[in-house]
């Protein structure tokens, strides 16, 4: 590696992604330096992923403490305290934070706090330090944003609802994305009255669309109010709390707004403009299939790119970017077949083309679908349904998606994506012995198709 650097690479943003390049990198040989101007651990490990499924499982415990009477339990009546709930979270994130800081010290990665801005090609300035690298990478993530409207300073977003001091009692969510049915299923399952804003007609936009009509049925059984083609015009504050008008004249009053409309990628103010470093419309920092700049020695992966906005996938692409440029291996991430999951309640799984997608891209396509009451639930009586959507191409035999809501979708279509990864076909699902009883083996035992 050249010497003429402080660095052979030097990433700004200690996410997820930023992290796993930099050590990946550092275990080449590189000379690896990582800025951080908030704490170690990124979006995902502080603000997102870990801390909200740790508020997903304190909200199933309302049912589970229910369903234990049909079992033979008997009849009690817990309370629950936010405060305890919200204190051991941070208890765990500080733990995860230490866990982060002592993987890049000990893979030799030195650590700059501060926020990094790009001076130009080669140079990061890091509070009053200009560093240099071979090669910069931008991984900074994204950052919710709120809309432009009056009274929104009121309202708050995903980052700050894990960190409110008491629950409150009455919330408002706008928006019907992953992380608003997410939040919607936490404060509900605690005990809010949940009202959700949402300008289409479905929740999840882009997932299946019976999935779509299945997790709103199941959240409106579960009291949450949804309102469909709004938006949010206005917020007030008053003696009563906040009351939130629609653009059709509707007046909601809560306790808590929260905006979950959108990430914004987190690029500007950190100079990639000033250094020639193409954005797009919404500033996402545009890059070529191997994560490269039109700047050649600046690169960039995860949310602040917007390409697909998941943190195995910031890892993937940052595991493609070090194989491309310390590895001798140009290698461009592939985006293929990636399962993901919403942790809504209930849950759910999915890997490959929805239905709409496989129609555009196919024409014809053979449809299994299953849909049951779990065997949990036969003794409870809950009004709980597990659903299950199979989409095969009749031409080739092949499994094009798989989709899932219910309890433990994300588990096992986890699974299933290996199956998907190599190109499975209807009739190696078929052969498949399932595991019974389980809701995992309606998948090899779906056998009559839906009528075109």
């Amino acid at each position: 590696m050249t010497t003429s650097y402080d660095y052979d690479l030097f990433v700004i943003g200690a996410g997820s992604g930023g992290v796993r390049a930099s050590r990946m990198a550092a275990q080449t040989g590189a000379r690896v330096g990582i800025c951080e101007d908030s704490r170690i651990g990124g979006t995902c490990v502080l603000r997102g992923c870990i801390p909200k499924k740790l508020l997903v499982y304190a909200a199933h415990y309302h049912h589970d403490f229910q369903d234990a009477v049909a079992y033979g339990w008997q009849p009690h009546h817990p309370t629950h305290d936010w405060g305890t709930l919200i204190a051991n979270k941070d208890e765990e994130l500080d733990r995860l934070n230490g866990i982060y800081i002592r993987l890049l010290k000990n893979a030799g990665v030195e650590i700059h706090e501060g926020r990094g801005r790009v001076i130009d090609a080669h140079t990061v300035q890091v509070g009053q330090q200009a560093i240099t690298a071979k090669n910069i990478l931008v991984a900074t993530g994204g950052w919710p944003f709120i809309p432009d409207i009056p009274g929104a300073e009121h309202a708050i977003t995903s980052n700050e609802a894990l960190d409110l001091p008491e629950r409150p009692h009455r919330v408002i969510i706008v928006g019907g994305g992953y992380i608003a049915v997410e939040f919607a299923g936490i404060f509900a399952g605690l005990g809010s009255q949940v009202t959700m804003v949402i300008r289409g007609e479905e929740l999840l936009r882009g997932f299946d669309n019976d999935l779509r009509v299945e997790l709103a049925q199941a959240m409106t059984r579960a009291g949450v109010e949804i309102h469909t083609r709004s938006n949010i015009a206005r917020i007030d504050k008053n003696a009563a709390g906040l009351n939130a008008r629609t653009d059709l004249g509707a007046d909601i009053s809560a306790d808590v707004i929260m905006f979950a409309t959108g990430r914004a990628p987190n690029s500007r103010g950190i100079g990639l403009d000033d250094a020639g470093v193409r954005l797009g419309r919404n500033g996402e920092v545009m890059v070529d299939e191997y994560s490269r700049t039109n700047v050649p020695s600046i690169w960039a992966i995860g949310d602040v790119t917007d390409r697909m906005n998941l943190t195995p996938v910031a890892l993937h692409e940052g595991m493609c970017f070090v194989k491309t440029v310390f590895g001798g291996q140009p290698t461009a991430p592939i985006y293929d077949n990636i399962a993901t999951a919403v942790f809504s309640t209930p849950p759910i799984g999915t890997v490959g083309l929805t239905e709409e997608e496989a129609r555009a891209k196919f024409g014809k396509v053979d449809i299994y679908k299953s849909d049951f009451r779990p065997l949990k639930h036969t003794l409870t009586k809950r009004d709980h349904f597990t659903f299950m959507k199979m989409i095969v191409d009749p031409a080739t035999d092949k499994v094009l998606g798989c989709h899932m809501i219910g309890d433990d979708s994300a588990e096992i279509i986890q699974g299933l994506a290996v199956a998907l990864k190599c190109g499975a076909t209807k009739a190696q699902f078929d052969a498949t012995i399932g595991i019974h009883p389980t809701a995992a083996e309606e998948f090899v035992t779906m056998r009559t198709k839906e009528p075109d």
